[in-house]
């Protein structure tokens, strides 16, 4: 009974200090420079370190929302690098599973290929529009794509697909637009949902359900004539926690998000907190890449997401190391990946950022070789394989951790 007055303090303080979050083992590769996995920045960083507070305080106070944007072309629509970052942070944090947030019906569209964390099915045909066509009859928003329904009642069913996780919804706001005035329905429990109300200035048509769902279908009612572009679906749960979006099209470059018109306005609703940044794959393809131009169109970019969240905090994900092809069954070293590595470099310290160096972590120049025959790259010397994904992010949430430990420290 005497240590009583010990014991009591100690329980109380391990109620009210959540255990850290750990970083996951990961398969061990010789070409792999695990020691380059850490996200490099200014430990003086003012966004860097808003960014782990805010963190620290959804942490202890289970109040409020992180909400962490993952921008790219292919690597990101894939989806599979992202869900496994935001599988790895909901599993550290089980109490504190925010929204899935932003996603899109890729798959809708013929030849248009989806994240497996959720399925998508449309018996229809949909027409599709990407940031990427040198031009489009209607401006786009965040997410770079829309689909669009004509002439005929379209349904697009959307199942959320990650067993592991609560990503219930019941909130789900719907951003597109029709000149022939088409509302859109949800089809629940074979039952029709109107909107609980319609923004028409930010073209959102938004869903309050009685009762959370991971699965419904979305209700175009086209008549012959009549038309309605879909741009983005957003899932929430109203609870507190971390949300982490990931927003992709295959071969965007950074000037292509610059063409979407309504970019600002869409990512008002995510309003980030980090942007992870993984655009340069596709811009330093080319024989003749300007990194000028390439950082300006960065530096625009970035200050069109400031004009949302001034306090956002930015992690540049250099392009990983890639090949060309110049002919049938040969291949030569992109060494543009070099100067875009510099770029990101550049950018990070002029807008207070991180860079995550996977160019260095791959092993350097060539490397992608090695991830190919080891199974993690595919046959086209720029995309991985789903293993090769996964091992990417795992290694980034690592880092990310890592951050967020060593800051945590330095705070006290």
């Amino acid at each position: 009974m005497r240590h009583l007055g010990l014991l009591l303090p100690l329980l109380l303080f391990a109620l009210s200090s959540p255990a850290q979050p750990k970083t996951i083992e990961v398969p061990y590769y010789d070409f792999v420079n695990y020691k380059a996995n850490y996200l490099r920045y200014d430990t003086s960083s003012v966004s860097m370190t808003r960014f782990f507070q805010k963190w620290k305080r959804l942490e202890k106070n289970h109040q409020g929302n992180l909400n962490i944007v993952h921008i790219g072309g292919s690597h990101v629509q894939a989806g599979t690098m992202s869900n496994t970052i935001r599988c790895n942070l909901l599993h550290a944090y089980p109490s504190l599973i925010g929204g899935r947030g932003i996603i899109f019906p890729y798959s809708a569209a013929a030849r248009c290929n989806n994240p497996t964390d959720y399925r998508v099915h449309c018996q229809q045909k949909v027409g599709l529009t990407r940031n990427v066509f040198k031009s489009y009859p209607f401006p786009l928003g965040v997410c770079g794509i829309s689909i669009t329904a004509s002439d005929i009642t379209t349904e697009v069913t959307l199942v959320l697909n990650e067993p592991s996780i609560d990503y219930t919804t019941n909130h789900i706001v719907l951003i597109g637009h029709s000149d022939n005035g088409v509302t859109p329905q949800l089809r629940i429990d074979n039952r029709n949902i109107y909107p609980s109300y319609v923004d028409s200035r930010t073209d959102r048509f938004v869903f309050n359900l009685s009762h959370p769902t991971d699965s419904f279908s979305i209700i175009l009612p086209c008549r012959k004539d009549e038309q309605f572009i879909l741009s983005g679906v957003y899932l929430d749960n109203r609870h507190s926690g971390f949300s982490f979006h990931s927003i992709g099209v295959n071969g965007a470059a950074v000037s292509d998000y610059l063409r979407c018109e309504n970019f600002v306005r869409d990512i008002r609703l995510l309003h980030p907190d980090m942007v992870i940044f993984g655009i340069g794959i596709n811009d330093a393809n080319g024989k003749n890449f300007d990194t000028l131009a390439f950082k300006q169109n960065y530096l625009q970019l970035i200050n069109s997401i400031r004009t949302v969240n001034p306090d956002c905090a930015f992690v540049f994900i250099t392009n990983n190391d890639s090949f060309k092809k110049i002919r049938k069954r040969r291949y030569e070293v992109n060494r543009n990946g070099l100067l875009a590595r510099d770029v990101f470099y550049r950018l990070a310290e002029e807008t207070d950022g991180a860079v995550w160096d996977q160019f260095e972590i791959m092993g350097g120049l060539k490397s992608m070789d090695r991830w190919r025959k080891a199974s993690l790259a595919q046959t086209d010397r720029v995309h991985f394989t789903r293993a090769g994904y996964q091992l990417c992010g795992n290694l980034l949430y690592n880092a990310l951790i890592e951050a967020y430990i060593n800051n945590t420290k330095r705070g006290r």
